[in-house]
This record gives structure tokens, sequence and C-alpha cells, in this order.
């Protein structure tokens, strides 16, 4: 690094959150079963890292629930979302919402490895076993090896999140 490098001031956050808003990024939910409490939280930082072997990552604020709980599961889920999942995305992305019920209101099945929520009508349903977690910021990136995968309905789109905002895309 040199000497101008250190001395340039940092993005401004707000600055930095709208211009890369501006990148679409897949949404999915990842979900978790934690001291008998299913956990689950909407991700849009969701990337496919490997396939020898399967791996994908997703990141998770370093101060949450489904984080905390991640110290002690190794096991979760992912539900990548179809582009009639909108409803679903905001709830599980609401602050404040209930630690228990929170899966109330979303229709889901249990997975079959994990013992995790996998959300029905989902565009693809993943299992995975966590190989690492990395600090990064306020955030911590999680990285999991694939231990199943099953794919939705042929016809179902995906969901994006672009602008501060999830839309359905085919």
């Amino acid at each position: 690094m040199t000497d101008e490098d250190s001395a340039v001031t940092p993005v401004d956050p707000v600055v930095y959150r709208a211009a890369i808003g501006r990148l679409p990024s897949g949404v999915g939910v990842v979900s978790l079963r934690w001291r008998g409490t299913d956990h689950a939280t909407t991700v849009s930082s969701l990337a496919s890292v490997s396939l020898e072997p399967p791996m994908l990552l997703f990141c998770v604020h370093n101060d949450s629930r489904l984080r905390d709980a991640l110290d002690d599961v190794d096991r979760w889920a992912v539900s990548v979302l179809a582009d009639t999942s909108g409803p679903v995305a905001d709830w599980l992305a609401s602050p404040g919402r209930p630690t228990v019920g929170q899966l109330a209101r979303v229709p889901h099945r249990t997975a079959p490895r994990s013992g995790a929520a996998w959300i029905d009508g989902a565009a693809a349903w993943l299992e995975c076993r966590t190989a690492a977690i990395h600090p990064a910021g306020d955030h911590d990136i999680v990285v999991g090896t694939v231990i199943t995968a099953e794919q939705g309905a042929a016809d179902a789109g995906g969901l994006v999140h672009l602008r501060g905002r999830v839309h359905g895309v085919r």
C-alpha cells in the first residue's frame, strides 16, 4: 500500500450502499434448527464457490441470531427463492420478527439431512455443512459444502435484490 492509499478517506457507507445496490443479486433464505427452534433469514449474498466439491457461500451480520446459531449448528438449508416469493423474502428480512414462530406464516417442509426448513415453492433447495466462517467487517462469510441439492418447478423464475427491493425475474 502506498502513502497515497493510506491517506484516502474511507467511502461513505450510505454512498457505498447506494452504489452496490445497483448490482442485482440472487435472493434466498438460509435456515437452520437451533435449540429446538427454526431460524431463518433472507440473504442476497448467496453465491456458488466451487463445483468440485460443490460449495456455496452467504454473508450474515455478525451479531444476528442466525450467526450465533452457526457456532453450534454445522448443517443448514438454503431455499433459492422463486420469482413469486417476494412476500417471504420481505418477511424473513424484517427486523424485530419473532424468534419463535417466524416460519408459522411461511409454507415450508423439513429438509432431509439438516432438519432445517425448506421454503415451499422455491426455485431450488440445498443443504450444506459449514466448511469455514470468515470475519469480514460487520458480516461473516459462511462457506458451506453442499450435501443435498434439489430443483423446483421447471418454470420457476428467480428473485433478485436491486436498489433496495426484491424483483421477480424469469
